[in-house]
């Protein structure tokens, strides 16, 4: 088993209107052994900015960490929050910085950009080679099914309601095709003016 499959998960993005969504499975296991059904990958960094990790755990929790202490101190030199692009710039760099002995993830990021609040998303590989695009992206152990789902039911310019039943919809159907993955999901939609959370309710088998 590959170690980026060892503890399971996975994550999607996707864009809308003005705003986008950012959701990952609840699952936390070691192999085929399931230890918690209550494990977000998802992370916010800012109320415009929220970071997906899939992979290793360990090496995620300590990836996020690293994150939000270099955001802190960018808040205080710049007075400012990081835009998304500059979150991807500095996860790139971070992992790069690495390569030799890298950390075991795969992180999206997603927000809105600047003053019109233009959607963000980008991805990138364990050693920081990174992609932006305007429609989705997902990560984890189960992208083949992923992949179908999220390119049949996505379309351009959705609203933040059908933006969030689209993911949702993305996200479940994908977890059913997959062992090391589900339990439930979470789902963030981040819009100009709030940042709305749920959960999904999927197979706890």
């Amino acid at each position: 088993m590959s170690i980026m499959a060892y503890n399971g998960g996975a994550c999607i993005v996707m864009t809308g209107k003005n705003c986008v969504a950012i959701a990952s499975d609840l699952r936390f296991g070691i192999q085929q052994q399931t230890i918690s059904n209550n494990f977000p990958k998802v992370y916010r960094i800012n109320d415009k900015c929220f970071v997906g990790i899939s992979g290793l755990v360990t090496d995620a929790q300590t990836l996020h960490q690293k994150l939000v202490f270099r955001h802190n101190l960018y808040k205080l030199r710049e007075e400012r929050d990081m835009s998304p692009r500059v979150v991807s710039n500095l996860l790139t760099n971070m992992l790069y910085e690495k390569r030799f002995g890298p950390y075991f993830t795969e992180p999206l990021i997603c927000g809105l950009e600047g003053p019109e609040n233009k959607p963000f998303i980008s991805g990138m590989d364990l050693i920081g080679a990174s992609v932006a695009t305007d429609d989705f992206l997902v990560v984890g152990t189960m992208t083949p099914a992923m992949y179908g789902v999220c390119e049949t039911l996505y379309k351009k310019d959705m609203d933040e309601d059908e933006l969030f039943e689209t993911i949702s919809q993305c996200m479940l159907s994908s977890l059913d095709r997959d062992a090391l993955s589900g339990w439930g999901a979470i789902v963030h939609v981040i819009t100009p003016t709030q940042v709305i959370t749920k959960k999904l309710l999927g197979r706890q088998d």
